[in-house]
């Protein structure tokens, strides 16, 4: 699937999403489970996190103009927030719902058909989840893995309300099910304060990680016999664009043309290699 752009992969994320939302509502209409309804919920916050994610990476692939010479790279980070949010009004909605079955206690209706749905729904953003994951992560995009972390976290959902509502129905404590429904918000509760956190992160220009790192400096190496050498190496992450910037020092007496010259070759290199933005600033070797 490496061959779908962020794009196409998240139209396929709404697809899923209008597939399950249609399934999980089925099943809590014919079981009455809180717990089911709850699942159901947290569909339709995948349905919502992935119109807004398609909206911003589409935003975040607009060419660089005058008034954003880097791009618009971090408008990924939005829409994690906003999926973040969305999640913490499904959750609110789950433990206002929960607790209302927990005061007015209801007999649990036909699981089999239901529970099939819930169940299927679930493999339909399994397989979602994972093909959001490969795209995410070959394109660098924030958003795509986000979606996917979240679908992910659906499909343990629903595995922990299908064995909830189970055991509530051959148990016959029906306080089971809302009990359940709780314990699903909390959990989402988790997800959305995590996708939250990732997105400030993100608006606060991280560093790249170690190994990248490690991959541009040893491009740097590389040129290092060329009588030059590199100092105060700094990176950012802007969604899906990677940056950095390094000294070059370089002898006294080079000529700005020589000097210019290798400047552009290991920004080149670094590029080609590591897929990061790299701007070398010149000094004297002395400094």
């Amino acid at each position: 699937m490496g061959t779908l752009t962020p794009q196409q992969a998240l139209l396929l994320s709404l697809a899923a999403a209008f597939t399950t939302i249609g399934m999980k509502t089925g099943a809590w209409w014919l079981t009455g489970s809180v717990g089911y309804l709850s699942d159901a919920l947290e569909s339709l916050v995948n349905l919502a996190g992935a119109s807004f994610a398609l909206l911003m990476v589409s935003f975040a692939r607009a060419p660089a103009d005058p008034e954003h010479p880097y791009g618009h790279g971090k408008a990924e980070y939005f829409s994690a927030a906003f999926e973040g949010v969305m999640i913490f009004v499904a959750a609110l909605a789950i433990l206002v719902a929960a607790g209302e079955r927990l005061l007015h206690p209801q007999p649990l209706g036909k699981l089999g058909v239901g529970t099939g749905l819930s169940i299927g729904a679930s493999l339909v953003n399994f397989v979602v989840a994972r093909i959001l994951f490969e795209v995410g992560r070959a394109n660098r995009s924030l958003a795509l893995e986000a979606d996917a972390r979240h679908l992910m976290t659906d499909v343990w959902t629903t595995a922990g309300v299908v064995a909830g509502v189970a055991l509530a129905s051959v148990s016959g404590w029906v306080w089971l099910d809302p009990l359940i429904a709780g314990a699903v918000a909390l959990n989402i509760l988790r997800d959305g304060w995590g996708l939250m956190q990732r997105s400030v992160d993100g608006l606060m220009d991280r560093a790249l990680g170690a190994d990248e790192i490690a991959r541009i400096e040893a491009v740097l190496a590389s040129f290092a016999g060329q009588g030059c050498r590199f100092a105060n190496l700094k990176t950012r992450v802007a969604g899906a664009m990677h940056f950095a910037h390094v000294d070059l020092r370089l002898p006294g007496d080079w000529s700005v043309a020589r000097a210019h010259a290798l400047a552009d070759a290991v920004e080149l290199a670094v590029e080609k290699e590591t897929g990061v933005r790299l701007t070398t600033h010149i000094e004297p070797a002395g400094q």
